[in-house]
């Protein structure tokens, strides 16, 4: 049994409207085990015996119906989410102002010279994600990550969080 963090895509943001109880009852609904949610924001930790790629389409397919409009789910496992905390190149600064933008592949190597916009924000690549430090903050930034359009971001604080409840189900 494998413990699993996944992430939704532009989920409770522009009207798409997920009560993170219809999104556990999902995850019930699939046979995932050990379900629940984590702040409102589309965090949902789990066991399967099916592989990484395995959950992520019956979750996409799952949500699809339930909202009636695609969902786009990033699937980790505890061990890859403890790593990706590990790996964060900025990790001297605030949690609140630095995310990880979650991909389903590596991104490209050109993604940071690629982004629009860009400011003080600072970027680095990582396996599965780029990670972003917004010195002035998120609210604030007008940046534009072209490779990240159909990923999904967690500041530092919510990932080491999701890697710890995650790491506690494994």
């Amino acid at each position: 049994m494998t413990a699993f963090v996944a992430l939704l895509r532009a989920v409770n943001v522009g009207g798409r409207k997920l009560v993170m109880t219809d999104l556990k009852a999902v995850a019930d609904g699939l046979g995932l085990g050990a379900a629940k949610t984590y702040i409102a924001s589309g965090n949902l930790l789990f066991t399967s015996t099916n592989s990484e790629g395995e959950v992520k389409v019956m979750l996409e397919a799952a949500l699809t119906k339930h909202m009636g409009k695609p969902v786009g789910v990033m699937v980790r496992t505890a061990a890859e989410m403890a790593a990706v905390g590990k790996a964060n190149p900025f990790a001297d600064e605030p949690g609140n102002r630095v995310v990880a933008i979650f991909l389903d592949d590596a991104p490209p190597k050109d993604a940071a010279e690629m982004a629009k916009n860009v400011t003080d924000e600072r970027m680095a690549l990582g396996r599965r994600e780029i990670y972003v430090h917004y010195p002035s903050g998120q609210g604030e930034s007008k940046l534009r990550i072209p490779a990240a359009a159909n990923g999904t971001a967690r500041n530092m604080n919510t990932v080491l969080k999701l890697a710890e409840l995650a790491e506690e189900m494994a």
